[in-house]
């Protein structure tokens, strides 16, 4: 078992509150928006439901320990969800336990209606953590390319302490655009 680090411990908190802050602030953000609501991999957690009261919450998980609706791979298409069924998905802290973040997407994208709501976070300033697999990290470039077939509504980043350009970490809200077919080529980065 590793021990954390000082920062590990000096950031945790503040780590947390943050992505509760996104969460809750973006709830209230679509607090006129309803319909269905998919969270992906929320074990015991409930403030996606406590938050977003205004739609119908389904849970999602690798496992069926915490008894969600669906047990299934994120990363595989799951035959059982029909395509464009959900109006908001929500994946905090998941993406980075995947064995392949892009088919992640692709199957988010599949089960999300067009223009519905992706709210999706991953560490990347922080250590090696469970449920392992912990597989990747992700920069605000990654984020644009992963989610290159959605339109991106906010990049929320914590960063690091006296660390410039290595945030602890990325929310993300998206939307979803059906009609996008983005090209390598057409990718654009924000110059750093």
């Amino acid at each position: 078992m590793a021990t954390p680090s000082k920062f590990d411990n000096d950031t945790y908190q503040l780590a947390r509150d943050h992505l509760a802050e996104f969460v809750t602030r973006t709830a209230e953000r679509l607090r006129e928006e309803s319909g269905k609501l998919l969270e992906v991999g929320p074990q015991k957690h409930s403030l996606v439901r406590e938050s977003f009261t205004n739609f119908a919450v389904d849970t999602f998980d690798i496992v069926d320990d915490y008894a969600p609706k669906f047990v299934g791979d994120i990363t595989k298409v799951n035959d059982f969800i029909k395509e464009s069924s959900y109006d908001c998905v929500v994946c905090m802290e998941v993406i980075e336990h995947t064995l392949n973040p892009f088919d992640t997407v692709k199957e988010i994208r599949r089960i999300l209606k067009d223009e519905g709501y992706l709210l999706i976070s991953a560490p990347l300033n922080w250590r090696i953590h469970g449920p392992s697999p912990d597989c990747w990290r992700i920069t605000e470039h990654g984020w644009s390319a992963l989610l290159r077939d959605f339109d991106i509504v906010e990049i929320d980043i914590l960063e690091s302490p006296d660390r410039e350009l290595f945030p602890i970490r990325y929310n993300v809200l998206a939307r979803c655009n059906k009609s996008k077919q983005t090209q390598d080529s057409e990718l654009t980065f924000r110059w750093i």
